[in-house]
């Protein structure tokens, strides 16, 4: 190894704060050199904390460090889009926190800015690269659960505060767009190919006006994917991968814990209790740890990220077309 990335962080927001700088700060290739915030305060405070060197009072000035290489963009949703372009624009890299937009045709712009400026830009699905989902899709490759044909999930939260930006939706809040896009992408990353139509049905919070339950269905060529997600129900998450011979369960599909092991549970159908399953455990990692030195060894080495940014236009483009379903109480296209 030659030497680490310098990256610059554009805000203080607490996912940030709390777990992406301390796990990037972790890795071989990622050296967080910069933050900002819109308050200089803020980002003195939190590069204290961190132990940052640089600390800047307006976003536009940590994207003008030229001794900064990469961006990480943790802004609000509806901030994804111009932020990300300013920063490839300034000759930036950007790894931009999910989803990448507000709809399809937010995507991609991002594509176009992509290919009109040479930098690499990606969607921070760090749920992608953890080991659990590598080895998840090998077994399914493999043949582990015969053919696969059904995935389920469920994925859900409490948060019922008004000034929270995921109950705004001008923002781009809401379940959907927060945490329904982790179950289409991981589906769409199993199946390996995409859906054709899906139907999707939302009930709206009647206060805030936000998506607080939504359902979906997503059509394969090879089978269905089916999810519930919710920010105002009892904390929990499971994803099941049903085969004609077995049954995989990811037991904390998506916030996988960074201080112990992982576990995926085999089933072959003959107790249906489930006592009798194959345990597969994954030893202790930190995705936001692999996400960023990934992405940093793609840089350096001028190769390939490991999510493209196309895939994050078709993640886009079947959440628009859930959207477009819900409203319409009918199947749409892709």
């Amino acid at each position: 190894m030659s030497r680490k990335v310098r990256w610059g962080i554009l805000s203080t927001a607490k996912i940030g704060i709390e777990k992406v700088i301390p796990a990037m700060q972790q890795g071989l290739w990622s050296e967080i050199s910069a933050i900002a915030s819109r308050d200089l305060n803020n980002a003195k405070q939190a590069a204290q904390r961190l132990g940052i060197s640089k600390a800047y009072g307006s976003y536009e000035d940590l994207i003008a460090d030229k001794e900064i290489e990469a961006i990480y963009n943790p802004l609000p949703n509806h901030l994804h889009l111009p932020w990300t372009v300013r920063a490839a624009e300034a000759g930036k890299h950007v790894l931009c926190e999910k989803p990448i937009g507000l709809n399809v045709a937010e995507a991609k712009q991002l594509l176009d800015t992509r290919n009109r400026t040479g930098m690499k830009i990606q969607e921070a699905f760090m749920v992608r690269t953890h080991p659990q989902w590598i080895m998840t899709q090998e077994l399914i490759k493999s043949g582990r659960i015969g053919d696969l044909h059904a995935i389920t999930c469920f994925l859900s939260f409490f948060n019922r505060d008004p000034a929270n930006i995921r109950n705004k939706p001008e923002t781009g809040g809401g379940a959907l767009l927060d945490i329904g896009c982790y179950p289409i992408n991981l589906s769409r990353f199993i199946f390996d190919v995409e859906p054709t139509r899906v139907l999707g049905l939302i009930e709206q919070d009647p206060e805030m006006g936000t998506d607080r339950l939504t359902s979906a269905i997503l059509d394969f060529p090879g089978g269905q994917a089916t999810f519930t997600c919710s920010t105002q129900l009892v904390p929990y998450q499971r994803m099941q991968l049903c085969g004609t011979r077995g049954r995989i369960e990811v037991e904390i599909p998506f916030n996988a814990p960074p201080d112990r092991p992982t576990r995926l549970f085999i089933h072959d159908g003959s107790d249906l209790a489930g006592n009798n399953a194959e345990v597969k455990e994954i030893p202790i990692c930190d995705q936001y740890t692999i996400q960023g030195d990934l992405f940093s060894r793609a840089i350096l080495e001028n190769t390939p990220q490991a999510i493209p940014l196309e895939d994050s236009v078709s993640n886009m483009a079947a959440i628009d077309a859930l959207f477009r379903s819900a409203a319409a109480s009918r199947w749409e296209t892709i």
